[in-house]
This record gives structure tokens, C-alpha cells and sequence, in this order.
């Protein structure tokens, strides 16, 4: 019986040496494969992946077109609603902090959206390489007016523009100015009419990494939804912003409701100040 059992004994010491040994081999074998498809990944990737832009305009080009498909489908508050990596053009790290200091200690900055109206049959009449210029042109006008107001664009998505400025007023009349100027600019009047629709909200934001964030983020781009092209409408705040003297003047349009803010909204319609 003891024979029997030192038998056992060896066999099984046999077996679990056998099976630590292949145990091991089948380990290096199942590491050797991962290593040998992550290097085939990374290989098909690079295939695949598209060479670096070689300028900046190149780059402008390419997250243009990679970005258009998702702004027409999401309109202006997918600058919102989507990803920062999908829709997001970051400022530089100087501009960053430009766009921080932008608001006031309390956190209370003006916030400008705009985006152009019908711009997904307008691409389709275009074509891609016009789009494109027209999109190049559309870009000059609402950054001489932003930069002469002293905004500062915190994002761009396609044809949507987030700008924050320090008063309604400098937001008000960038706007007017912007309204005026698209007409009057030889290669939107080529291809237009390009009808841009902007809307302002003053608030309290919180600010981090260059970008805004809140409620009063959210309203803006809600107000900007309601406009037409050619329009300028603003919120509430932006008329209890306002200097009495200021060189605008407010329509006051019917009280909405605006998806996903509770309440009913007062919305005035910006104009530029009666003769």
C-alpha cells in the first residue's frame, strides 16, 4: 500500500511539473502573440493614418472637414452637447489666459454664439472646395470685428463661433458690426447670401483650461438656436446689462421657453440704434 501511494506520490509531482512547464510556455506564447498583434495594430495605424499636416492651413482644412458632418448635425449647441475632442478648436496657451481674464472676479462674463444658418444645403450647392473659402471668409469677418471689440473666441466648431467678451455692450455692437459687414465681403456675396445667426447672454461661468462652462453657457447657445439669419437676439441680462445710452437698440420679442431651462425667457432682438 505505502508503494502504492509513494506510486501516486511521483506521478502526480510528474504531472504538476509537467503542467507548471507548459503553464509557463503557454504564457510566453500568449505574450509573444499580444506583443506580435499590438505591433500589428500599430503598424495598420500607421498605414492608414493620414500624413501630418504640413502647415496651418492645412490643419484648418482637415478639422473643418472632420468637424462639419457633426456640426450640421448637432447645430450650434453641439459645441455644447459633443465631445471636446470631436468638436473643440483650443485656443493657444497665451489666449487661454486671455479667455480667463475675461470675466469679472464673480465669474460674470458676456458670451456671443453665432453659426450660419442652412449651412449643410449651402455646403451641398457649394461643394467642398468653396465651402471651404466661403468658410475662410466668414472666419475673417467675425474675427475683425471680435478682435476690434476686444473678445476673445474661446471655441470654434465648422461654422459656429463661441466668443466671450467683458460687456454686453462690446458684444452688442461686434455682433452689429459682424451683421453689416458679411454682406459687404466680396466672396460671400460671390457664393451667399450667408446668413449668420447670433445670440448674447450675460452670466456667471466657470472657468477652467480656456473654456467655459454652466448654466449660462448652455443659455446662450439656447438663445442663438432661436435666431434667424441675419438676426441678433439677446437675453434678459444682456438688456439689464446695458447702459441706457448704449448704441443699440432692443426689440422685445415674446417670452419663450428654452430646452432643458426651466421658466419662460424674455428675448429682445438687437438692432442697430434708430437714425
Amino acid at each position: 500500500m505505502a508503494i502504492l501511494l509513494g506510486v501516486v506520490c511521483v506521478l502526480l509531482a510528474g504531472v504538476v511539473v509537467a503542467f507548471a512547464r507548459d503553464r509557463a510556455r503557454l504564457q510566453r506564447v500568449l505574450a509573444d502573440t499580444r506583443a506580435r498583434m499590438t505591433q500589428l495594430e500599430a503598424d495598420l495605424d500607421a498605414a492608414l493614418r493620414p500624413p501630418p499636416p504640413s502647415n496651418s492651413a492645412e490643419r484648418a482644412m482637415r478639422r473643418v472637414i472632420r468637424t462639419a458632418s457633426k456640426v450640421r448635425s448637432h447645430g450650434i449647441t453641439g459645441l455644447i452637447q459633443s465631445t471636446v475632442e470631436d468638436l473643440q478648436t483650443w485656443a493657444s496657451d497665451d489666449e487661454r489666459a486671455d479667455i480667463l481674464n475675461m470675466a469679472a472676479s464673480d465669474g460674470t462674463v458676456t458670451l456671443f454664439f453665432s453659426d450660419i444658418e442652412d449651412s449643410t444645403p449651402l455646403n451641398d450647392r457649394l461643394g467642398d472646395s468653396t465651402w471651404i473659402k466661403v468658410l475662410a471668409a466668414h472666419d475673417r469677418v467675425l474675427r475683425t470685428r471680435i478682435e476690434q471689440y476686444r473678445g476673445q473666441v474661446v471655441k470654434t466648431a465648422g461654422d459656429g463661433f463661441m466668443v466671450a467678451f467683458r460687456d454686453a455692450e462690446a458684444a452688442c455692437r461686434a455682433a452689429l458690426g459682424i451683421q453689416r459687414d458679411l454682406p459687404r465681403d466680396l466672396t460671400l456675396r460671390r457664393h451667399g447670401p450667408v446668413q449668420v445667426r447670433i445670440g448674447i447672454h450675460t452670466g456667471q461661468v466657470v472657468a477652467r483650461d480656456g473654456d467655459y462652462f454652466g448654466r449660462n453657457v448652455a443659455m446662450a447657445a439656447r438663445v442663438a438656436d432661436l435666431a434667424l439669419g441675419g438676426e441678433i437676439l439677446a437675453s434678459d441680462a444682456v438688456r439689464d446689462a446695458l447702459d441706457d445710452d448704449a448704441a443699440v437698440e432692443l426689440v422685445e420679442r415674446e417670452a419663450v421657453e428654452l430646452k432643458g431651462l426651466t421658466g419662460e425667457h424674455v428675448v429682445w432682438e438687437i438692432r442697430p440704434p434708430a437714425a
